[in-house]
Order: C-alpha cells, then sequence, then structure tokens
C-alpha cells in the first residue's frame, strides 16, 4: 500500500473526504517527524513507539575488494512494534 492508497483507506474508513484524510494523514507524519528531530520518541499504546538512536562512526569493508572506509556517525529513526499490533499480525 502506498500513501495515496493509505489516504484512500483512512478516507473510507473515517467517513472523510479524500482532501481531508490527506491533510490529516500529512499532520500526522509530519507531528511524528518533527517529534523525532528534536530526538523525542512517539508512543502509541498497542500500536508501537517511534525513536531515535545514534550511530557512532566505523569502519566498513567494501564488498569484493579489501579497501576500507569510514562510515560516519548518524542518527537513524527506529520503531519498536507494540504488543497489540504484535498479536494481530501473527494471527
Amino acid at each position: 500500500m502506498n500513501k495515496a492508497e493509505f489516504i484512500d483507506a483512512v478516507a473510507a474508513k473515517a467517513g472523510l473526504s479524500k482532501k481531508d484524510a490527506k491533510n490529516s494523514v500529512d499532520a500526522v507524519l509530519d507531528t511524528i517527524t518533527e517529534t523525532l528531530v528534536k530526538r523525542d520518541s512517539v508512543s502509541f499504546i498497542g500500536f508501537g513507539t517511534f525513536t531515535t538512536s545514534e550511530r557512532a562512526e566505523r569502519t566498513a569493508k567494501v564488498p569484493g575488494t579489501d579497501r576500507t572506509v569510514t562510515v560516519p556517525a548518524t542518527t537513524v529513526a527506529k520503531f519498536k512494534v507494540g504488543k497489540a499490533l504484535k498479536e494481530a499480525v501473527a494471527k
């Protein structure tokens, strides 16, 4: 499912126009992004938690050669699945 299909599904399920559903989905995604940029977490009980994690600088080997490169430190987004979602998917 891509974003457009997701917006269509939200509109149908919530009884909203596609425009209102798009604005709602965009607002949710923007809010999650802004919160993660501030290095805070977003938690939806039963669904899951969005967090950030720091990855330290490291040295990696280039496959097929003996050359090594330095991979810079970075911040990554992470998602931990909540219990209700995990159980629903496992069925």
